[in-house]
């Protein structure tokens, strides 16, 4: 096959048979048609692959590959995303999971969508990510990326943190409440959704900031451009000293009273591909049950 893409990755669900599976089908394929498959190590344990040249991390997988096949839900795109979008590698996802608004290729009919990208008939999307620093006393102590949104929260759950919000060094407000959610477009379809946020499309270059229970009415999620910088001053007579920033509900950063949090958007940017057919919009419908056309 005539492809853009000579070396592709596999990255699955561990230890989940329809994933499994899934993967089992895709490396036969992938082998069949001539292509180099590199299989993460994860992966490669529950399918059984013994070349040791085509087991890799996350991170070899990125150096090496052109295109990165996900197996599995939201939550495994979240996480090889934050790795993969060091490098240049297409990726493309196989839904395994719940809602699946980043895996979109249907287990149960993946060939013919993607021997369709596969042979260079695709659409190609960048998504930006944000990037959360966690800073005590002017030294930055811990940091991480997030494709979805970064959150500080309190470690108890039901207890309300003070914190100040800064947008490119001017004050906003200061807020008594839960926490905030900070999410990017491709997190507006997440958690910062069920909090009450907007829905933003993908292509926007915005931020949107989410407070979670907020103790007065008037505070309200904001929308903002996307290359602004937040900076969090949390305040050093909050009790709970277990306090977090959560990236993607899959890393956490300790947060003490009297520390500051800055989250901008990161230089790194996540490939997706789709099949020609895909629809934003198709998707929204289909995972949010909006209502089908009248006429």
């Amino acid at each position: 096959m005539n492809s853009p893409f000579k070396t592709i990755g596999l990255i699955g669900k561990p230890h989940h048979n329809g994933a499994n599976q899934t993967l089992k089908g895709l490396h036969d394929y992938l082998t069949q048609r001539g292509f180099t498959v590199l299989v993460e190590s994860r992966v490669a344990l529950a399918l059984g692959v013994a070349d040791s040249e085509s087991i890799v991390d996350l991170v070899q997988l990125g150096e090496r590959a052109d295109l990165a096949i996900v197996v599995g839900g939201d939550g495994n795109m979240l996480g090889a995303a934050r790795v993969l979008s060091r490098f240049d590698v297409a990726v493309i996802g196989v839904n395994r999971g719940n809602l699946g608004f980043l895996t979109d290729l249907s287990p149960q009919d993946y060939l013919v969508p993607l021997e369709q990208v596969l042979s260079g008939h695709f659409k190609s999307e960048q998504r930006f990510l944000l990037e959360a620093s966690v800073y005590r006393h002017g030294e930055r102590k811990a940091s991480n990326l997030a494709v979805n949104e970064a959150v500080l929260h309190p470690g108890k759950i039901a207890h309300m943190i003070e914190f100040e919000v800064y947008i490119d060094g001017s004050f906003m407000y200061s807020q008594r409440s839960d926490g905030l959610i900070v999410a990017t477009p491709t997190g507006s379809t997440a958690y910062s959704l069920s909090a009450g946020g907007a829905i933003l499309t993908p292509k926007l270059s915005a931020i949107t900031l989410v407070p979670m229970f907020p103790h007065t009415l008037s505070s309200r999620p904001i929308v903002l451009d996307a290359d602004c910088e937040v900076r969090l001053l949390v305040s050093p007579d909050n009790q709970d000293d277990a306090m977090q920033v959560s990236c993607d509900g899959q890393i956490t950063l300790a947060v003490h009273p009297g520390d500051e949090i800055i989250i901008k958007k990161s230089h790194h940017q996540l490939k997706l591909v789709h099949p020609l057919d895909y629809s934003y919009f198709h998707v929204l419908r289909n995972k949010l049950g909006w209502g089908s056309k009248l006429f």
